[in-house]
């Protein structure tokens, strides 16, 4: 690995689905490095660009004005994984490792560092790609608020933000209709998203992967509140969610991705069965991919900055092979290698649940 005091060029991308504050870390990184005369390379296109040098250098002028907008100005993938790449051979698509490919890549371009923003099939990647010898530092990123050694990861509060604004405006249709509305956010396996905006948007029955529901519980609570005057329910439910003795909703298989399923329908699912067994008219509304869009919250930019500012200073001190977390609302270092291939779900302990519980939420058990 190369000193850490002499280098001189690093590197930046972004892997896996996008999330709010992308380009806000991308931001910090170039700002950051450039302040201390460092040269700095964008990846485009994530891990894939690695493979087919797709390098682009960013100045001062490349990030002007990248601060509030979403998506990132690198582009991502999660399919294209240097380990396991797709090439077309006779007319069909085979999968082979193109590491040493990259990694050549990244020495012909003088890169000595490299900062991988991504969720945990880019920390997969980040570090197979440390223990042959880069020098990798990576930033926490998804949505989902799933990966372990971090409290947050950015991305996740504007998510919540948008399912608890949608929230907001279907207790007014639901309240004026008299129905049964339910809404699926994402999440994948972990129940953030739901449990955090269930709680903020007032919903009365919070259903999380990690709790696999009894339907009578749910009707039983529609049912409660009927006879307490309230002809409404708001429901949140997880798109990885599912009844006990069930299995998770899955849209349909997704070939040379590191997610080999995509979860979807189980709010359907779920509005269908209520209104079989209620009577009572039951809507769903998937949020899908408006969760990944748009401007990022304020906290996802500040913690956007701070995250893109310590993978920097990873490097300047040498600490590669490190995740930037937040802790006790400090930034910290977290070692890839504990935490890639792990996961952060909501536990049946969890004191959001106990105060969802307190205030009568059915969480479906």
């Amino acid at each position: 690995m190369p000193n850490a005091n002499k280098v001189k060029t690093i590197a930046v991308l972004t892997g896996g689905g996008d999330a709010p504050g992308l380009n806000a870390v991308i931001r910090a990184v170039v700002r950051t490095a450039l302040g201390h005369g460092l040269k700095v390379w964008g990846i485009k296109n994530g891990f894939g660009g690695m493979v087919e040098n797709q390098f682009i250098e960013l100045t001062d002028s490349s990030v002007a004005g990248i601060l509030p907008r979403g998506g990132t100005m690198l582009g991502t993938t999660n399919r294209d994984n240097p380990f396991n790449y797709p090439q077309t051979e006779g007319g069909q698509v085979v999968y082979k490792n193109m590491s040493a490919q990259a990694l050549d890549n990244l020495r012909r371009a003088d890169i000595e560092a490299l900062v991988v923003i991504g969720g945990d099939g880019s920390l997969r990647i980040a570090s197979e790609f440390y223990q042959l010898g880069l020098p990798v530092v990576a930033v926490p990123k998804t949505i989902d608020n799933d990966i372990p050694g971090t409290e947050r990861t950015f991305g996740f509060d504007t998510a919540v933000t948008v399912a608890t604004d949608a929230l907001d405006r279907l207790h007014t249709t639901a309240e004026s209709h008299h129905r049964v509305m339910v809404l699926e956010v994402m999440g994948r396996y972990a129940g953030w998203i739901a449990l955090h905006a269930g709680l903020a948007g007032g919903a009365d029955c919070i259903l999380i992967p990690e709790i696999p529901f009894k339907l009578d519980s749910v009707i039983a609570k529609i049912k409660e509140r009927q006879q307490r005057g309230r002809q409404f329910s708001l429901i949140v439910i997880a798109e990885g969610a599912y009844r006990e003795g069930g299995e998770m909703s899955v849209s349909f298989i997704v070939e040379g991705s590191h997610e080999k399923i995509r979860l979807g329908g189980a709010g359907e699912k779920l509005a269908r069965e209520i209104e079989k067994l209620t009577g009572v008219e039951s809507r769903c509304t998937v949020l899908g991919h408006v969760q990944r869009g748009g401007s990022p919250t304020a906290f996802d930019r500040v913690l956007s900055t701070r995250y893109g500012v310590a993978a920097v200073e990873c490097i300047f001190d040498g600490a590669f092979g490190n995740m930037v977390a937040l802790q006790k609302n400090r930034i910290i270092r977290v070692p890839i290698t504990e935490i890639a291939g792990q996961a952060n779900n909501v536990t049946l302990d969890n004191e959001l649940l106990k105060a969802g519980r307190a205030i009568g939420i059915c969480f479906g058990d």
